[in-house]
């Protein structure tokens, strides 16, 4: 663990319990989050993204459970941590910005209130006090007249403005760690750029350390230091993200850069990544993205390819350098 790391995952697994047998939604991730850093999680559905972060949280609903690893947090283990102990982390030292605004905020509840709870839970504070602190965070998540709009319901606010709202929600007690589980899903295109140039803007003024998970390449090019790279549970590619879009080293990495329309071409060459990804219920012995590959060789239906270090900073789990068409990896 770096010793500046504000998050340190290592070795985590969770799993779920089904009837159908053990799903493996997390298996064997290590992550880090430094000050100040947007750290981009990507990958397609079910790919371990969000398991992983309600993880961080214990906030995994049953069947599933964390079975092993480490998270700590600021010096402190989070999954030894007494539950109660944990509540005070929450929403005050690490904020989170669920995934769909639309239903993430109570229909019941004035806005002023969902956003004042946390400092409520969190501070000794009056109410009033609370409120007062609410309008400041709303007018700087772009919230205009936000004094007026306390007691408004969720219903009066487009999806947009809910966002922000959540956003509010997640910041107004000031975490050193923000995690956005997919911000811009469902947003048009010009909120979706409202939003990320409001995630700029935290960013640079409370030097919150972020977490943004999506699965939308173009985002992560637009937002983060780094990036990791997940399939089937596992971390798969992990670069600054300038080194990992100019020289990707998983195969997956570079399926999904190719799903990415190139500026300027007139009739875009999209290429759909082909099959599905493996049941995690019953994952293959070797590389769980061998049936989708191009690159595939035996080797990689037998073993399990590690995080091999391709460069400062790059790490790939593939047995081969799929830019020079060779095994990195002495035998």
């Amino acid at each position: 663990m770096s010793v500046d790391a504000v998050l340190s995952i290592q070795g985590l697994k969770t799993y779920f319990f089904t009837r159908s047998g053990i799903a493996r939604a997390v298996d064997d991730v290590s992550l880090e989050v430094r000050p100040g850093e947007t750290l981009g999680i990507v990958g397609e559905s079910g790919s371990g993204k969000s398991v992983t972060f309600l993880s961080v949280l214990r906030l995994v609903p049953p069947p599933g459970k964390t079975v092993s690893g480490e998270i700590i947090f600021e010096g402190q283990d989070l999954l030894q941590m007494p539950l109660q102990k944990l509540r005070n982390i929450r929403g005050k030292r690490i904020g989170i910005v669920f995934q769909d605004p639309m239903t993430s905020l109570n229909p019941f509840l004035r806005i002023g209130d969902q956003v004042a709870e946390t400092l409520l839970v969190h501070e000794k504070i009056s109410r009033n006090k609370a409120l007062d602190r609410a309008v400041g965070i709303l007018e700087k998540v772009g919230i205009s007249d936000a004094a007026s709009r306390l007691e408004d319901y969720p219903h009066r606010f487009s999806g947009g403005m809910r966002q922000r709202v959540m956003i509010a929600s997640a910041l107004i007690a000031n975490p050193s760690l923000l995690i956005a589980d997919e911000p811009t899903t469902a947003l048009d295109v010009t909120i979706q750029a409202q939003v990320l140039d409001l995630f700029t803007h935290i960013k640079s003024e409370f030097s919150t350390a972020i977490v943004l998970i999506t699965h939308n390449l173009g985002i992560v090019a637009g937002m983060a230091d780094h990036a990791a790279v997940m399939y089937s549970g596992r971390v798969v590619e992990y670069a600054k993200t300038t080194d990992l879009f100019a020289h990707p080293r998983h195969p997956y990495t570079l399926a999904l850069l190719k799903t990415l329309p190139r500026p300027g071409d007139m009739q875009p060459s999209v290429q759909p990544i082909p099959g599905m990804p493996p049941d995690l219920t019953c994952l293959p012995r070797g590389c769980s993205f061998f049936d989708r590959c191009a690159f595939r060789m035996d080797r990689c239906l037998e073993e399990s390819p590690p995080l091999i270090s391709f460069g400062p900073g790059h790490q790939a789990s593939c047995w081969v350098d799929i830019e020079k068409g060779q095994n990195p990896v002495s035998e």
